[in-house]
């Protein structure tokens, strides 16, 4: 099984592959002494101090040359990465555990596009849609009109010790009291707590695949990048539908067991049955992970609203 070195070697290869190829291009002629230390350069970085050998004064022509030479290679890949991960996700994956890499966006940087994509997403649907959420304060007018008396009696109970529920009252009041930074908070760890459903969703899969052979914990990671990925492209297009007034945007989201059944059995080849029983079990495990994910999330956003 592999370690977390491992995992995280593997996970910025590609981008590290990437990086030297393209130093090795730009890079200066072997001998000359480099600009920092004045070692003679005999590779794309200077072996004494580890500046890239690369010359920095260059004309507009060539900054804007090289920018337009990334973009392209970018876009190259991602016309190939994208509608394969859409419609042959099984073989996309599969193909990049078998190390045919080449032309294909990195799994890493596909799921930073998408996260992205995600969060720009949901801004216009709020702000398009005139989404506002707000919280209610227990002894308003309004959460008289919402909670049942017994709901509300329950609400004053001490939770916990004297100390814990003193500080979670005190956050609350001030949440209640500061809401726009407690969402802008929440928004802001959001981004961050994403990140946590990759190793979460990858060590379920390791457990849901132990007796398979010739399966790491590497292979659920690149699964799990991908299909994430795909999941948040669909939940993109379920929010921009929202934003133009597309209610019926919520459908979009039927297309995701199918594509997870499609992905899976596609990935490691197994049975049908094999892959509804662990679709089964990933659903649960990862309800109950996104759960508490999302319980964390609302302690982070009341301790650190401000």
């Amino acid at each position: 099984m592999a370690t977390g070195d491992n995992l995280l070697e593997a996970v910025t290869a590609d981008t590290i592959a990437h990086e030297g190829a393209r130093a090795a291009k730009h890079s200066l002629a072997i001998g000359t002494p480099c600009p920092n230390c004045r070692t003679a350069i005999a590779g794309p970085w200077c072996y004494a101090c580890g500046q890239r050998a690369e010359k920095f004064n260059r004309s507009i022509w060539r900054l804007a040359g090289e920018a337009f030479e990334a973009l392209v290679e970018l876009d190259g890949r991602i016309w190939q990465t994208f509608p394969r991960l859409i419609i042959r996700p099984g073989r996309l994956t599969r193909d990049y555990l078998d190390g045919h890499r080449a032309v294909q966006v990195p799994p890493f940087r596909i799921f930073l596009i998408v996260l992205l994509l995600v969060f720009f997403a949901a801004s216009i649907d709020v702000s398009r849609g005139h989404r506002n959420f707000r919280l209610v304060p227990p002894n308003s007018p309004e959460a008289a009109n919402i909670m049942s008396p017994e709901i509300q009696k329950r609400m004053n109970v001490q939770v916990g010790d004297a100390k814990a529920s003193a500080w979670l009252k005190e956050r609350l009041l001030f949440s209640l009291n500061h809401q726009d930074a407690f969402f802008r908070s929440m928004a802001e760890w959001s981004q961050r707590f994403a990140f946590l459903m990759l190793p979460i969703a990858a060590l379920i899969l390791t457990v849901l695949f132990v007796f398979k052979k010739g399966v790491y914990v590497f292979d659920h990671l690149i699964f799990t990048m991908h299909s994430l990925s795909f999941q948040g492209l669909l939940l993109s297009a379920v929010f921009l539908l929202g934003a133009f007034g597309q209610d019926w945007g919520g459908w979009v989201l039927m297309a995701s067991p199918v594509h997870l059944f499609v992905h899976m059995r596609g990935t490691y080849g197994i049975s049908t049955f094999g892959t509804l029983i662990r679709m089964g079990l990933l659903f649960f495990g990862s309800s109950i992970a996104f759960g508490l994910l999302i319980g964390g999330l609302v302690v982070v956003g009341l301790a650190t609203a401000h």
